[in-house]
């Protein structure tokens, strides 16, 4: 089945099938999962028309998604109020929803070639090791740098 372009295979569980969107790690495909109400154990070939069409709008645009409903927990010391009485409804403060700023495949690797970019702009030494075609987190370069010299001469940074 195909999801904004990502080809998710049919036998996997949905939140592993996730991952294969460039963006997406076990942790967030997870939050997705809960997000949309598909089950953990679900599979891609068993996700009805409503789920998917609800995944692939959050996908999409996930900052023009509807907030999640805060639903408050009671607290241990709850004790529910006779049956004769209405029960009082408090207004609980949704919390904060990192998933509304989640980028993903195209838009995150702009951003990244932007970060890249910026930091060779400024002179950093992170730019300038980018620049170099050299690794940027410190590791060894006297024995062995190949690694780095194979993946910096990619163009991520144009």
């Amino acid at each position: 089945m195909h999801i904004l372009g990502v080809l998710l295979p049919e036998s996997y569980p949905v939140k592993h099938a996730l991952t294969q969107f460039y963006g997406i790690g076990q942790k967030t495909a997870q939050r997705l999962c809960a997000r949309v109400q598909i089950h953990d154990r679900a599979r891609i070939r068993h996700l009805n028309q409503g789920q998917i069409t609800a995944l692939t709008a959050f996908l999409s645009s996930p900052a023009n998604s509807p907030p999640v409903a805060a639903q408050p927990l009671a607290p241990p010391t709850f004790v529910p109020p006779p049956l004769g009485q209405p029960v009082r409804q408090v207004e609980a403060e949704a919390p904060p929803d990192s998933l509304r700023e989640i980028k993903i495949e195209s838009d995150l690797r702009r951003q990244m070639r932007e970060n890249i970019a910026h930091q060779r702009m400024i002179g950093s030494y992170v730019g300038r090791r980018h620049a170099m075609h050299l690794p940027v987190r410190g590791q060894n370069t006297q024995s062995n740098a190949k690694t780095a010299r194979k993946l910096n001469r990619v163009e991520r940074y144009n």
